[in-house]
C-alpha cells in the first residue's frame, strides 16, 4: 500500500533551486551558484545560475582578498584619525577675492543717468572696473550709466541701503528685484563699505541640484540613492578632512591619498555592495592611483611645476606660506582622477563577471581577452572625455594664447598650460593602465576556483559548471 508523501519540512522554497537537498530530507544550507547537488542533474545549477548579480567566489579567495583590503582599510582609518584637522586654521581676512566678508542683498531701484554727469558730480563708481581704461573712458563720456540702490538683507547692517554705479560696458548689469551678493569692508569709508560682488544664484542652483537628484533616484532607484549618499559622503570628507588638513600644514599628497582612499572605499562598497567583484574594482583602482601618484610626482618635479600660477593659488600661498603648492597640484591630480577611475574599474570588473556568467567554460585567458576588447572601447571614450574636459575648463586661457598668436610650443611650455597637460596625461595614463590591470585581476579571481578536471567530473547531460569548487556546503 502506498501512503501519501508528506511535504518536506521546511516547505520547499522555489527560490532555492532544485539542487539544495540531499535526497534524505536533510537541508544542506544555501547553495551557491558554483555548487550543485548530485541528485539534481543540471537543473539545480541552471536555476541557481540566475540568482544574484555576481557569482560568489570561494571562501579561500575571499580570505585572500580580505587579507589585502582589511589592512589597507585599517591604514586609511588610522591616517584619518592621525591627520584629522578639527577645522581650518583661523586667519585675518584680506578683503581680496573670495577672502571677503559677504552678505545677501536685493536691488530695490535702478535709475538711468548720463555717465558724464556721474563723473562730473565726483561720485566714484564702485562697480566692476576690470575693462580697459581707454574703453571705459569712452563709455563714461558718451554712454548711459545706471544708479542701482541695493538693500542689505543679512548681517548686522540688515536694512541698510547703498548706491552702486553700473557702467554700460560692465558684463554684469543689475535690474530691480534682483538678488545679489554684497562685499563688506569695515575699514572703508561708511558710504563705500558695501559693494556688489556677484549675483545670488542659490535658487537656480538648488533647483538644478534637485532635478539631478530626482533623475538619479527615479532611474537608478536604490542604486541611485546609494550613489547620492556616497556623493554626500565624498563632499563631507573633502570639506571636513582634505581641505582643512592641507590648510593645517599636512602633506597634501598624503592627505589626498588617504582622503581619496576613504572616498573610494565608501563609494564603491556603498554603491555596489560588499562582494568580491567590488573588491576587485577597489584593488584595480588602488593600483592605478599608485601609478598616477608616482608618475605625477616624477613629472611635476621634473617639469618644475610650482602649482602657483594664478591669483587664487597666489592668495592661498600668501595666507598659508607653509603649504606645498606643488604637492597641492599633485593632490589635485589624484583626486581628479579618482572619479573616472571608479567608473572604469567597476565597468571592467562587471564586464568580466558577466562574460563568465554567459560562458562559464571560458578560462582566465579567454575572459581577459574578451574583457580587454571591451576595455579598448572604454579607453578610447574615457581618454577623449578627460582631455576635452580639461580643454573646456582652460578654454579662456587658450583663447588668450590664440589672440596673442603664440606658437604651440610656446603655449605648451607656459606653466599654466603645462600644468593642465601634465594633469591630463598623468591621469590618462592611470586610466589606460587601470583597464588591463582590473581586467586581469577580475579574470584571475572569477576563474581561480575552477578545478582542472571539471569537465570529466561532471555527470553526463549536466549543464556546464560555472567554474570553481564553490562554497562548501554547511553540514
Amino acid at each position: 500500500m502506498t501512503t501519501p508523501q508528506q511535504p518536506p519540512f521546511p516547505p520547499h522554497d522555489p527560490r532555492r533551486g532544485a539542487g539544495t537537498g540531499h535526497g534524505d530530507g536533510r537541508e544542506s544550507g544555501p547553495a551557491s551558484p558554483g555548487a550543485h547537488g548530485t541528485g539534481a542533474g543540471g537543473h539545480g545549477h541552471a536555476h541557481a545560475h540566475s540568482h544574484g548579480p555576481a557569482a560568489p567566489v570561494s571562501r579561500h579567495l575571499r580570505k585572500v582578498i580580505a587579507a589585502v583590503l582589511i589592512p589597507f582599510a585599517a591604514a586609511v582609518l588610522v591616517g584619518l584619525a592621525v591627520l584629522w584637522p578639527g577645522g581650518a586654521p583661523p586667519h585675518e581676512r584680506t578683503g581680496v577675492g573670495f577672502d571677503r566678508q559677504t552678505q545677501q542683498g536685493t536691488v530695490t531701484k535702478v535709475v538711468e543717468l548720463s555717465c558724464q554727469s556721474v563723473n562730473a558730480s565726483g561720485v566714484p563708481p564702485t562697480g566692476d572696473t576690470s575693462t580697459a581704461e581707454g574703453s571705459s573712458a569712452v563709455q563714461q563720456a558718451n554712454g548711459e550709466c545706471k544708479r542701482a540702490t541695493i538693500r542689505v538683507d543679512s548681517g548686522k547692517d540688515k536694512g541698510r541701503t547703498f548706491d552702486e554705479i553700473v557702467q554700460p560696458d560692465q558684463s554684469r548689469q543689475l535690474h530691480e528685484g534682483q538678488k545679489v551678493v554684497v562685499a563688506y569692508e569695515p575699514s572703508a569709508p561708511e558710504d563705500l563699505q558695501y559693494s556688489v560682488t556677484d549675483i545670488n544664484r542659490r535658487v537656480p542652483m538648488a533647483l538644478l541640484a534637485g532635478i539631478f537628484a530626482l533623475a538619479v533616484v527615479v532611474v537608478g532607484r536604490l542604486r541611485g540613492l546609494m550613489a547620492l549618499i556616497s556623493l554626500a559622503v565624498s563632499f563631507l570628507l573633502l570639506n571636513f578632512f582634505i581641505l582643512p588638513a592641507i590648510l593645517q600644514g599636512s602633506n597634501p599628497l598624503l592627505v589626498a591619498v588617504i582622503g581619496s582612499s576613504a572616498i573610494m572605499l565608501i563609494a564603491l562598497y556603498l554603491c555596489h555592495g560588499l562582494s568580491a567583484r567590488t573588491s576587485v574594482a577597489v584593488l584595480g583602482t588602488l593600483i592605478s592611483l599608485v601609478l598616477i601618484g608616482v608618475l605625477g610626482s616624477l613629472f611635476i618635479g621634473w617639469a618644475a611645476l610650482t602649482g602657483n600660477t594664478d591669483d587664487n593659488t597666489g592668495l592661498i600661498h600668501g595666507l598659508y606660506p607653509t603649504i606645498d603648492m606643488s604637492g597641492l597640484l599633485l593632490a589635485g591630480v589624484i583626486i581628479g582622477s579618482l572619479g573616472v577611475l571608479d567608473d572604469v574599474t567597476v565597468t571592467q570588473t562587471s564586464a568580466v563577471w558577466e562574460l563568465h556568467e554567459a560562458n562559464p567554460t571560458l578560462g582566465r585567458r579567454g575572459l581577459y581577452r574578451a574583457g580587454i576588447r571591451i576595455g579598448r572601447d572604454h579607453i578610447a571614450s574615457v581618454v577623449n572625455t578627460l582631455v576635452l574636459a580639461y580643454a573646456g575648463a582652460a578654454l579662456p586661457l587658450l583663447l588668450l594664447f590664440s589672440i596673442a598668436q603664440s606658437g604651440v610650443g610656446t603655449v605648451a611650455n607656459s606653466e599654466l598650460v603645462a600644468e593642465e597637460i601634465v594633469r591630463t596625461l598623468v591621469g590618462s595614463i592611470g586610466l589606460v593602465a587601470s583597464v588591463p590591470v582590473t581586467t586581469a585581476l577580475a579574470a584571475l579571481v572569477v576563474s581561480a576556483d575552477r578545478p582542472a578536471d571539471r569537465p570529466a567530473a561532471q555527470p553526463t547531460g549536466a549543464a556546464p559548471a560555472r567554474g570553481g569548487r564553490g562554497r562548501r556546503r554547511k553540514r
